[in-house]
């Protein structure tokens, strides 16, 4: 088939919707201005609190969901990880919960530990990856919240896939942790 017939009647149809995309908040250039955007549901940090940020979702009524996020980066100030905590209901063993996202390529086998000063460090799994990362899904008890209340750093470890004999260590501040965390809110488990 000749190539004009393919492509006339593509122009055609963009001529014909040409009209139907003009709108009020257009200049005449036909350059967009904008519209107001829905802001539910959308996260934003609305506090930092020394080393943490308190992270919540905007709702359109209600009280707004927060949590405390803080970035996990390298010597180099590259982000490597990232580490989310929440609070949970009362009742349970785990008093709060927290979502660690790591690097694609990290050895999952390895685990991903966490050490509180010197204390003894506890291993965690990964629970998934997907094309962002792998996510290590974690319950602390009362006993592990009153760690990082009375610290200084958490050590975050995990291992590459690429080198199984290093272990990359990141420094999870824990400055500003008990303000956070009196912020946080009450997530229900899923």
């Amino acid at each position: 088939m000749p190539r004009h017939l393919i492509t006339l009647p593509f122009i055609a149809l963009m001529a014909l919707a040409a009209p139907a995309v003009a709108q009020d908040n257009q200049d005449a250039d036909g350059l967009s201005l904008g519209e107001p955007a829905d802001a539910a549901g959308q996260p934003y940090i609305k506090e930092e609190i020394d080393d943490w940020s308190l992270e919540c979702v905007r709702v359109d009524e209600g009280e707004e969901p927060c949590q405390m996020f803080q970035a996990l980066l390298d010597e180099n100030e590259n982000q490597v990880a990232n580490v989310r905590i929440f609070r949970l209901p009362e009742g349970n063993r785990a008093v709060a919960g927290a979502l660690v996202s790591v690097p694609l390529e990290t050895l999952l086998t390895a685990q991903l530990t966490i050490k509180v000063d010197d204390n003894s460090a506890k291993r965690y799994p990964f629970s998934v990856c997907d094309k962002m990362g792998c996510y290590a899904r974690i319950g602390f008890t009362e006993e592990d919240v009153d760690a990082f209340k009375g610290g200084q750093v958490a050590t975050v470890s995990l291992v590459p896939f690429v080198a199984p004999d290093q272990r990359v260590e990141l420094d999870m501040s824990l400055a500003g942790f008990t303000a956070s965390y009196d912020k946080t809110s009450v997530v229900q488990p899923q």
